[in-house]
């Protein structure tokens, strides 16, 4: 069994950071690529940032230039640090881990952006 714990998320003034983290733990012999998600209200989940085991990076155009993903191998953790944060990027946010050929998800963290 996996599960991701994500943290790190909350209330915050327009142009603000915030720094998330999701924490893979269980049966993990190695986990391919990290990534996170976010849904707002109303619309579809998106891929935010992607990073793969060697440490390939994918970013949403709308996030390029405010949001670094990074992870640690090491600890299964990966995190996303935002930065210049906007009011539409306010959603709840989403870990997932590819493992084996299997996806895996976090319960989500909402991050919400104040004008």
């Amino acid at each position: 069994q996996v599960q991701l714990v994500e943290s790190g998320g909350g209330l915050v003034q327009a142009g603000g950071s915030l720094r998330l983290s999701c924490a893979a733990s269980g049966s993990i012999f190695s986990i391919n690529a990290m990534g996170w998600y976010r849904q707002a209200p109303g619309k579809q989940r998106e891929l935010v940032a992607a990073i793969t085991s060697g440490g390939s990076t994918n970013y949403a155009d709308s996030v390029k230039g405010r949001f670094t993903i990074s992870r640690d191998n090491a600890k299964n953790t990966v995190y996303l640090q935002m930065n210049s944060l906007k009011p539409e990027d306010t959603a709840v946010y989403y870990c997932n881990a590819e493992i084996g050929d299997l996806d895996y998800w976090g319960q989500g963290t909402q991050v919400t952006v104040s004008s």
